[in-house]
């Protein structure tokens, strides 16, 4: 007895089903969306910046130091030296500046990528600070930070983390298919039915 009325049971859910399924159609949206960055694009692009940064330094920053008499070399009672510290503040400065106005560093410029905020709004000071400030520096010296890209799905350090940011391809995009499902054309609506 029991048997037969799970089987009506089931068969009711069956035609329910059915006339569910019969009332909407499926359909797919096509978008496309910008591509993220991945490690190795991102990887050559801080290296392109770390060459920029030396070349910065040797150029300009270092003549100044003999020039004023300051030693370069690090004092052995010290951890950081006034050479290391101004580096330090050239390489935080660069990347903050960069971001904030230009949504690149050189690096960036020549990979292809630019660093957005997740909610498409304009990079704030406090976006940018976090990210090329702290979030950079926390990642400059564990390093295992950087690694985050490889297995985050947006593809995201830590810094983009704090920040709320991605870093993106500027002209390269993903086609994006959603599946959706409206009601079909011709329906009548069901007597009783509000509207």
């Amino acid at each position: 007895m029991s048997e037969h009325i799970e089987q009506q049971l089931n068969l009711a859910k069956d035609s329910v089903a059915i006339q569910s399924a019969q009332q909407y159609e499926s359909v797919q949206v096509e978008r496309f969306r910008t591509k993220y960055a991945g490690f190795w694009t991102r990887f050559w692009a801080f290296t392109i910046d770390l060459l920029v940064l030396s070349a910065i330094s040797g150029i300009v920053i270092k003549p100044l130091f003999r020039v004023v008499g300051i030693e370069i070399t690090n004092p052995s009672f010290f951890f950081f030296s006034t050479y290391k510290l101004t580096a330090l503040f050239l390489f935080l400065l660069y990347f903050m500046l960069m971001t904030k106005f230009l949504k690149q560093t050189v690096g960036k410029m020549i990979m292809g990528i630019r660093v957005e905020a997740k909610d498409g709004k304009p990079l704030t000071w406090g976006t940018v600070l976090f990210r090329e400030g702290i979030g950079r520096f926390i990642s400059k010296m564990l390093v295992i930070p950087y690694l985050l890209v490889i297995f985050m799905p947006k593809k995201e350090a830590l810094h983009d983390l704090f920040a709320d940011t991605v870093v993106v391809h500027e002209h390269t995009y993903e086609k994006e298919v959603q599946l959706g499902y409206r009601q079909a054309e011709g329906q009548q609506l069901q007597e009783g039915t509000i509207v």
